[in-house]
């Protein structure tokens, strides 16, 4: 399959476009973030935690 360029402008002016939306949404709701995500950071330690932890019982259960 040949890339012309008319893709590669297609594929520029998505990124720009993509990029452009995802900065406008993200600052039409960073004021209620901290309302509606409060604790998150302590949710993805745990998570985390957990993870490693069975990483750690899987690797020495085989070992």
């Amino acid at each position: 399959m040949n890339v012309g360029k008319g893709h590669w402008i297609f594929a520029v002016i998505f990124f720009v476009l993509f990029v452009s939306g995802m900065i406008w949404a993200y600052r039409k709701d960073k004021p209620t973030d901290k309302i509606n995500y409060k604790g998150t950071y302590r949710m993805l330690f745990f998570m985390l935690l957990l993870l490693w932890l069975v990483y750690l019982f899987v690797r020495l259960k085989t070992s």
